[in-house]
């Protein structure tokens, strides 16, 4: 069962980092697109966002079930510096996609400025999701 377990949350780190790295390409033909292509593109980040959302989920839950089954403590550096670390994610998520992508829907919407924050916001959290998964391979004794 623990293979199983630990399969599935592999499964899902890959599948809470992947989307993101095809975001960034998008969020650069979305420069030049407008009306009906563009609303796509928004829907297509949204989608993306939320299926990274939802692995997370799956994420976290195999993460406990794996740390239940072996002989790893919660107080080990590498696990306390992850859930750190996803805790901050999970706000920075909450607050780096959604209310820039609601903005797009403002008839004056400066659309470069939202697209800039948007890549900027992607490359962040790519690094905190990279950080993450280093922790969880590596496993460093930090203290």
């Amino acid at each position: 069962m623990y293979t199983v377990i630990l399969f599935l949350h592999v499964l899902s780190a890959v599948s809470s980092i992947g989307p993101f790295f095809v975001l960034v390409p998008l969020t650069q033909r979305m420069n030049e697109a407008s009306g009906d292509v563009l609303s796509a593109q928004i829907v297509t980040f949204r989608s993306a966002v939320r299926l990274v959302k939802h692995a997370g989920h799956v994420l976290v839950t195999t993460g406990v079930l794996l740390i239940w089954q072996s002989y790893w403590q919660w107080t080990t550096s590498w696990i306390v510096m992850t859930l750190v670390i996803m805790f901050g994610s999970i706000v920075f998520l909450a607050r780096a996609f959604k209310p820039v992508l609601k903005k797009f829907e403002e008839p004056h919407a400066d659309r470069r400025s939202l697209i800039k924050k948007l890549q900027r916001s992607l490359w962040i959290y790519i690094a905190i999701l990279l950080a993450m998964l280093w922790l969880m391979v590596a496993k460093p004794e930090l203290w």
